[in-house]
């Protein structure tokens, strides 16, 4: 599948003849093309300057100029632009010269349809091919294919802060030993970063553990790290594992750190000081030696002053920070993002999708996704189930009231408590306390959602809504 790439092609015509440029943006239109018109170079340069034309069908006599002269201003303001160039008066020595300047074909006039056909086919062939290297290279240039496999993500941006975060990752791969911490508003991506970390380490074909601190109940969150011996509690039926010894030579990944219980801590900031745990119920010390990478949307020093952080863990756990900005700050990676999306549903739903509007990019990068990346993702797959065709236009994008509502709001600071018990509710209200829509706007779980209800009292019975 060819998003935007299988070409669904721009076409100027420019010509002289009125009744000719009418027949071809007939026969253009008909044929599945987007035709653009004009009898003077003036009108063409006017309309190559506004739209990102793909084709310029150009007869090579106009009043007052050469169609030579033009196709060689246009390859040098927009080297992009094919050229076909079209004359009734041809000789070999004007077909050589339009060739050196750079045009892709030439026809004679009287033309048959058929013959333009073939031309714009040829053309649409070629451009497909160059489009295709231009994103496999756009795509390859930070993270490799076998890479791309193991974090389930072909696009991580194009944007500079990407980049420099990217590099930054590179550096943290090739030293196992130090202990990152990467911060950013829920759904920017920190379990990727983590997942390239390691798999552009050393230790890549060793054990990458994920655990989600805030999604395992606090009375199992000690055996899940530590693991446990039979007939520890009740339940514990064998011996196990915890996470800090299956990582052994691998990569350990805390994500949403911050919710770990302050009891915990402690415990944890051992683990990573002396490099060896004891499981639940049991007396023997086990060496492990691990990678830490730790994810928290959180002010993790203002938890520290709150006294509900500790600051020696936050200081073991921050050797190198890496900081991911939201997608609002780095709009640039918008495009990128949503073909790598568009690609990956209408492969996974097979639907093929053909084109992107080019009002779709402009509209979702003027939107502050509340939900990053995440909530791009899901957009993503949305207008791909609505489309009605092979192609995605702005109304398959139904960013709901509730999320319009939503933009309006400033979401760069929710680390207030009041602040954000203040949005939660009023989320909860917009999607007439539907919790999974709520959590899907906000870019967290459900999980996620509920557990912050309960920290911040926030029930959803009657006195609740009338509150």
């Amino acid at each position: 599948m060819d998003t935007k790439n299988k070409i669904k092609l721009k076409v100027l015509t420019l010509d002289d003849e009125i009744d000719f440029t009418n027949e071809i943006s007939d026969y253009l239109k008909n044929s599945g093309f987007i035709p653009f018109s004009a009898n003077t170079p003036e009108d063409g340069y006017d309309i190559m300057s506004k739209n990102k034309i793909d084709l310029l069908i150009l007869d090579v006599r106009l009043p007052g100029t050469n169609g030579l002269d033009i196709l060689k201003k246009v390859k040098e303001l927009y080297p992009d632009i094919e050229v076909i160039m079209v004359s009734a008066h041809g000789d070999m020595d004007t077909v050589i010269d339009s060739i050196r300047l750079g045009a892709f074909d030439y026809l004679r006039k009287p033309m048959r349809y058929i013959d333009i056909q073939i031309a714009i086919e040829r053309t649409q062939k070629y451009l497909q091919m160059q489009r295709k290297l231009e994103k496999a290279e756009e795509k390859y240039s930070l993270i490799n294919s076998d890479i791309q496999s193991k974090i389930g993500r072909h696009c991580i941006g194009k944007s500079k802060q990407i980049i420099e975060i990217y590099e930054l990752a590179k550096k943290a791969s090739q030293y196992p030993d130090i202990n990152v911490l990467i911060t950013g508003e829920s759904g920017t991506g920190k379990e990727i970063f983590a997942r390239l970390i390691h798999y552009m380490s050393q230790q890549k074909e060793n054990y990458f553990g994920a655990i989600n601190c805030s999604a395992i109940s606090e009375s199992l969150i000690e055996s899940e790290f530590f693991g446990h011996k039979k007939g520890s509690f009740t339940g514990a039926i064998s011996d196990k594992k915890g996470l800090f010894e299956v990582c052994n030579e691998g990569t350990l990944f805390l994500d949403e750190i911050a919710d770990m219980p302050v009891n915990l801590q402690s415990k944890i900031l051992r683990a990573i000081e002396e490099r060896s745990i004891t499981r639940v119920g049991d007396t023997k010390q086990i060496q492990t030696k691990f990678r830490l990478i730790s994810a928290t949307n959180c002010d993790l020093e203002k938890m520290v002053e709150e006294k509900k952080f500790r600051l020696d863990l936050l200081h073991r756990l921050n050797t190198l920070h890496i900081h991911i900005p939201p997608l609002r700050e780095r709009t640039e990676d918008i495009g990128p993002l949503l073909i790598d999306f568009v690609e990956e549903f209408s492969e996974k739903i097979n639907k093929p999708i053909e084109y992107i509007a080019d009002d779709v990019f402009g509209a979702l990068e003027k939107y502050s996704f509340p939900g990053n990346i995440r909530e791009l993702r899901n957009l993503a797959e949305r207008a791909i189930i609505l489309s009605t065709g092979e192609s995605l236009e702005i109304a398959d994008f139904p960013l709901p009231t509730i999320i319009k509502r939503l933009e309006k709001r400033n979401t760069t600071d929710v680390d207030n408590k009041t602040e954000e018990a203040d949005i939660i509710r009023k989320t909860l209200a917009e999607c007439e306390y539907n919790q999974v829509i709520t959590a899907e706007i906000l870019g967290i779980s459900r999980y996620t959602l509920i557990r912050r209800m309960k920290k911040y009292k926030i029930d959803i019975t009657k006195n609740e809504i009338e509150r």
